[in-house]
């Protein structure tokens, strides 16, 4: 009786890892490939980011006039922030900074929030529209400046002849009255636009269940936008206003292009004067411990901001 051969295949061997190329033990070519692609970023991290930050928080500390050079540098201890707290300008600059921020951040978040909801519906032309809502948060800061300075022109501007109708005549950017409001309105128009885009693309996340149960229930528009709409909306709204407190506060383009902080001192915001403080007047210690104050208010105001909103979202 013939008895079958059973054949057991060869085991496959796994090719040997490839040699080094010198770079020394363990260390692969293709590491330093992936350092090589990361170093242009980093670097710019470094440079741009991490050097002035440290640079900010050692200068905040010390009395040094840009003219007198790197050799002018003394250390001063705690006197620039005594002088912070005894700086009647500065006061002056974070009241008008919290005008600012508090007035045109809460207004834009309210229009950004009814225009989202508006472009969710299905409209006409609705990609069109959204396209056009969203440009002046795209468009440089030097054209949306010189567009308004015409708009707002008191005696020929297209703003003061409509407003003319109704009895009015603001002297906008050259009324020391009328300018803060004035980058107000600017700063709202130009980030609406932005904020209608992330609401938009919340609600179109939103659960659709429950708004098919509330329909069942017989819930009416403004049931379902308290119930449903806004605490599924509140952590795209803290985040909203986290980002524009940050924006707001730091907001400097404008101001130096229109108003120089004026008429007078209108429009000195805290950037606005930490930037008269160094480059005009070249006290940088001075202007670093202002900067790092601001930076420690605006840090305490925005993890405020967001410990508010926890435990309140709908997926909370």
């Amino acid at each position: 009786m013939a008895t079958a051969t059973v054949v057991t295949p060869a085991k496959a061997v796994s090719p040997a890892p490839p040699a080094g190329n010198g770079t020394g033990p363990g260390i692969k070519p293709r590491g330093w490939i992936g350092f090589l692609f990361i170093a242009p970023n980093l670097l710019g991290v470094i440079a741009f980011t991490l050097i002035p930050l440290v640079s900010v928080i050692v200068l905040a500390f010390t009395d040094w006039n840009l003219v007198s050079g790197l050799g002018g540098i003394t250390f001063n201890g705690l006197d620039n922030f005594v002088a912070i707290a005894q700086d009647p300008g500065f006061w002056r600059a974070v009241g008008l900074t919290l005008v600012y921020v508090g007035v045109s951040v809460p207004l834009t978040v309210v229009l950004g929030l009814a225009l989202g909801i508006a472009l969710n519906r299905p409209l006409p032309g609705r990609a069109v529209l959204r396209a056009i809502f969203f440009l002046p948060y795209i468009v440089n800061v030097v054209a949306i400046g010189m567009t308004w300075l015409m708009l707002m022109n008191p005696k020929a501007g297209l703003v003061n002849q409509v407003l003319d109708v109704f009895g009015l005549q603001p002297g906008w950017f050259a009324s020391s009255h009328w300018a803060l409001p004035a980058l107000i309105v600017m700063a709202v128009w130009g980030g609406v636009g932005y904020c209608s885009l992330i609401y938009l693309s919340a609600l179109q996340d939103a659960p659709r269940q429950l708004y098919e149960a509330a329909d069942i229930d017989g819930a009416g528009v403004w049931a379902k936008f308290r119930v449903i709409t806004w605490p599924s909306l509140l952590p795209t709204t803290i985040f909203l206003l986290v980002t524009l407190i940050i924006g707001a506060s730091q907001g400097f383009g404008l101001i130096a292009l229109i108003t120089a902080g004026g008429p007078g001192d209108s429009t000195t915001t805290i950037s606005y004067y930490m930037y008269q403080t160094g480059f005009q007047f070249y006290r940088f210690g001075y202007a670093s411990a202002i900067g790092l104050v601001t930076f420690l208010g605006v840090l305490a105001l925005t993890l405020v901001t967001w410990r508010a909103q926890r435990g309140r979202a709908l997926h909370d």
